[in-house]
């Protein structure tokens, strides 16, 4: 009687153990950035002396109308998918000829259908866009979008010599810098 009590609680547990295992391995699968539909991603370079690294979620078009559309004009933007999107410079920059401060900056844009105003936010530990606070602006500066010379599926940073350019869909959005 003692081992069909056993098997009969074996028939019942193991089944509970699997299900328990499997959402453990989703609720793990979530925590890991790299398995997001926008995964982590880095751009460095070097503009002058200063070292820049720009880091963002990179989200995909998946045929979805971007500008003007999931992304709004008009409206402050994360510039890139979950986190909000950082910038970090270890020289002091004059970005677009306005002077910027060495140091890690959340990165916020407002989209525009010509111009965008390109924000560097004092607080860079933040999610997306929900509590962006105007007052801890440290520079904002308006560039001009242009068309891309080749679609974008994924969004896309590049830091060069003398800029650096977000790049995703149809559109790029350079940003001239001088390292001070």
């Amino acid at each position: 009687m003692k081992l069909s009590k056993a098997k009969h609680i074996l028939s019942r547990t193991v089944p509970v153990l699997i299900v328990l295992f499997s959402y453990s391995q989703i609720a793990m699968a979530q925590d890991d950035p790299s398995k997001r539909a926008s995964p982590p991603a880095t751009a460095t370079g070097k503009i002058g002396s200063a070292t820049i690294t720009i880091n963002y979620g990179s989200p995909s078009v998946k045929g979805r109308k971007i500008w003007g559309d999931l992304v709004p004009y008009g409206q402050v933007w994360r510039s890139g998918a979950n986190e909000a999107t950082t910038f970090t410079s270890d020289k002091d920059l004059m970005v677009e000829g306005e002077k910027l401060p060495a140091g890690k900056y959340a990165f916020f844009t407002i989209p525009g259908e010509k111009e965008w105003t390109i924000i560097f936010n004092k607080v860079p530990d933040q999610w997306g866009a929900f509590k962006y606070d105007s007052s801890q602006d440290a520079l904002r500066v308006t560039v001009k979008a242009v068309p891309s010379k080749e679609m974008h599926e994924r969004l896309l940073y590049v830091v060069d010599d003398k800029s650096f350019k977000m790049l995703w869909e149809n559109l790029e959005v350079p940003v001239s810098v001088k390292s001070k």
